[in-house]
């Protein structure tokens, strides 16, 4: 029954879709296909081998340092297997370092190695210029609502 209520919630009073829910499921659906094309193009500016779901990986490690497989697993979603050969590819491209967990020994902290650190960081500028660039006509205001509200709504998708 509470998928029911939610599922009207979404609909005016003729029964049809209110036009902001399908507008905004528009955007979104247009948006993250960007994204996921935006993400395989920096992958390749990090390097040409490196696979699109592996930059999130050098991104995470880029912001919070290094952390034991197991929470990038849970981070990304996927499981140890899945991991470990993604964590084996970035370490073979010489872009991450594993060693055994100090306070855990059948654990593995991950971290980006110097030169892992310098090409993420390369592509993250040039990412962010891009913004700036694309962006340059919108009033900073506008650009920090942006970044709250797309921060609120990725809150809510996490639940």
């Amino acid at each position: 029954m509470g998928a029911d209520v939610h599922k009207d919630e979404d609909r005016g009073d003729s029964g049809v879709p209110d036009p902001e829910y399908l507008s905004l499921e528009r955007e979104l659906t247009f948006l993250l296909r960007r994204a996921r094309a935006n993400q395989g193009e920096m992958a390749r500016e990090v390097h040409p081998d490196l696979e699109s779901a592996a930059y999130g990986l050098l991104v995470r490690l880029d912001e919070y340092g290094r952390q034991r497989a197991t929470e990038l697993a849970a981070y990304i979603g996927v499981g140890k297997a899945t991991m470990s050969r993604q964590l084996r590819a970035l370490e073979d491209l010489g872009l991450i370092s594993r060693e055994p967990d100090p306070a855990d020994g059948r654990a593995w902290l991950v971290d980006l190695t110097d030169e892992g650190r310098r090409r993420v960081a390369h592509v993250r500028e040039a990412r962010r210029a891009r913004y700036v660039s694309q962006l340059s006509h919108w009033d900073r205001r506008e650009v920090a609502e942006l970044a709250r509200l797309l921060h609120q709504l990725n809150g809510v998708m996490e639940k």
